[in-house]
């Protein structure tokens, strides 16, 4: 186990993404973890007037209030666990508590109309 008991505490606090609080991510989450940091790492967590938005590999997923629309989400786990996240999900959190969000100044369903 790492020796960070609380990612999401540790990482407000540090304001970037060290590496004990990388390894109790994943620790705690596993693959999702893994990915999460990896999309964040890749600036894929979007932030539009109306939604925030992980872009996967093969699609574009919407999380808003801390849900996903994806089907891992859907499906896989419990929404009412917190520590129960897709990797979309993980990703928002992680990068807007270190300030990673690329933010944009558009509707994203306005830019879902071109793609």
């Amino acid at each position: 186990m790492s020796e960070v008991d609380d990612w999401r505490a540790a990482l407000a606090e540090a304001g970037e993404l060290e590496a004990p609080i990388a390894a109790a991510i994943v620790d705690q989450h596993g693959d999702r973890g893994k990915r999460a940091i990896e999309a964040v790492a890749e600036e894929r967590v979007k932030e539009y007037k109306d939604f925030t938005v992980v872009v996967g590999h093969e699609d574009e997923y919407i999380i808003e209030e801390g849900d996903c629309d994806c089907a891992d989400a859907t499906y896989n786990l419990d929404t009412d666990d917190p520590d129960q996240r897709c990797w979309h999900a993980l990703a928002v959190e992680i990068a807007e508590r270190i300030g990673r969000v690329d933010e944009h100044d558009m509707w994203y369903s306005e830019v879902r109309e071109f793609l």
